[in-house]
């Protein structure tokens, strides 16, 4: 792709990645979340769910987290607070690159209803043009659906857009996950 780029751009600018420099900021960052609890299931080198249940306040000790993260690495980071890793994740996307965004269990359906059904975990732009043929469009939609409706549509992802769309995710935060998967990429120099 970058080699088709640059021969249509002769003027094309390439910044090549830093991995390393990622992955020590990756890890400045899980060395903040230690701090707050030692249950961290990492996403991605910029992402992960914690599990804070311990503390008082969630919604304070992501203000902290994000102060401090903004304090050692110079970047901003967002967050979302909510009772199940499927709300938190909708939450942290809400309102990014620097937001916090809080879902109460008291305001989590009116706010899964709203969503449009690209918000939810799992459905990516093929399942969305499915739903939305379907005339699923946003959460309210979803959730007007039966499970074994879903289900003969989607298969078993179709039983977890059921239960996201009642904010049920009965899955808890893993601090350790077997690895499913090992990734390797080489760049050449010539396509």
């Amino acid at each position: 792709a970058v080699a088709t780029a640059k021969r249509r751009c002769a003027s094309l600018i390439v910044v090549e990645p830093r991995f390393e420099a990622y992955k020590a900021v990756s890890e400045s960052i899980r060395n903040i979340f230690l701090d707050y609890t030692p249950i961290i299931e990492p996403l991605s080198l910029d992402e992960a769910f914690l599990d804070v249940s311990h503390h008082p306040s969630a919604t304070i000790v992501a203000r902290e987290i994000k102060r401090r993260i903004a304090e050692v690495t110079g970047l901003t980071a967002s967050a979302g607070v909510s009772v199940n890793k499927m709300l938190a994740k909708i939450a942290s996307d809400y309102r990014k690159p620097d937001g916090l965004c809080v879902i109460a269990p008291q305001y989590a359906a009116d706010f899964i209803a709203r969503m449009p059904v690209e918000s939810f975990w799992g459905v990516g732009p093929v399942t969305a043009q499915k739903m939305h043929m379907l005339g699923i469009h946003t959460g309210s939609d979803l959730k007007a659906c039966s499970q074994s409706m879903l289900t003969l549509k989607f298969g078993k992802a179709g039983r977890l857009y059921y239960d996201f769309a009642h904010g049920i995710d009965p899955r808890q935060v893993e601090a350790v996950r077997e690895r499913k998967s090992v990734g390797c990429e080489s760049t050449f120099q010539q396509d």
